[in-house]
C-alpha cells in the first residue's frame, strides 16, 4: 500500500499537501496511524495501527455496501483515480516482459485528459506529461465507462462493443490489456437493480 506522504498524496487527487498533513496528524492523534522517520532521514513512513486495521474493515464494509446500493456520482467519475487504482492492482504475472507505454485519452470531462502508463520489468508508473518514449498502445475512453469498468459496473465486452472504450495497437496488446487489471476490490459486488430501492407506489 501507500506508505510515504508523496504516495498518499498521489492517491488523493485534489487534496492539498497542507490538508493531507493536517489529516495525517489528526489520524495519529486518534491512534489510527503511526509514523516513523525513513531510514534515509527524508520524510516519514506511515502505517496503520491495530485500531487502524480494525477501522479499515469498517471502510471495506461501507465500500461493499456502496458498490451494491449506490450509483457512482458524476463528481466521482475521475479517470485518473481509477487509473491510479488500476496501476496499484495490476496482475504482475500477466504484464509484458518488455517495456510497454500505454497512452490514455479520456473524454466526457470538462477538458480532455491524457495520461501515460509505463510498464517495465513489473514496475509501473503513471505520467501526466509525455514521458518521451514510443507509445505501444493507445486507449481512448469515456471517463464514465473506464471508471465503471474498473469498479465492476460495466463489462469490458460491453464497453468496447459500444465503442465507449477503444484501443489501437498490436493485436496482442489489445487482447492482453483488460487481463492486466485486477479491478477495484469492490468489483465483485454486483449493484442491486434500481427498481429494488424504489418506494412502493
Amino acid at each position: 500500500g501507500c506508505g510515504s506522504f508523496s504516495e498518499i498524496l498521489e492517491g488523493a487527487p485534489g487534496l492539498s499537501r497542507t490538508l493531507l498533513s493536517q489529516r495525517l496528524k489528526q489520524l495519529e492523534r486518534l491512534g489510527v496511524v503511526e509514523s516513523a522517520p525513513k531510514p534515509d532521514g527524508r520524510g516519514h513512513h506511515y502505517e496503520l495501527t491495530s485500531a487502524g486495521h480494525e477501522l479499515f474493515t469498517v471502510c471495506q464494509s461501507l465500500g461493499q455496501w456502496g458498490a451494491r446500493w449506490l450509483e457512482i456520482a458524476p463528481e466521482n467519475l475521475d479517470p485518473f483515480v481509477a487509473l491510479w487504482s488500476m496501476c496499484k492492482a495490476l496482475r504482475r504475472d500477466r504484464l509484458p516482459d518488455r517495456r510497454v507505454v500505454v497512452r490514455f485519452d479520456f473524454t466526457g470531462r470538462p477538458r480532455r485528459e491524457r495520461y501515460w502508463l509505463l510498464i517495465e520489468l513489473g514496475d509501473t508508473e503513471i505520467c501526466k506529461t509525455y514521458p518521451g518514449l514510443d507509445e505501444d498502445l493507445y486507449i481512448t475512453a469515456e471517463a464514465e465507462a473506464f471508471v465503471k469498468w474498473h469498479a465492476g459496473q460495466l463489462t469490458w465486452a460491453q464497453a468496447t462493443r459500444e465503442h465507449r472504450i477503444q484501443l489501437d495497437g498490436s493485436p496482442s496488446l489489445v487482447r492482453a490489456f483488460p487481463t492486466w487489471n485486477a479491478r477495484s476490490m469492490f468489483a465483485q459486488f454486483r449493484p442491486v437493480p434500481s427498481t429494488a430501492t424504489s418506494p412502493a407506489g
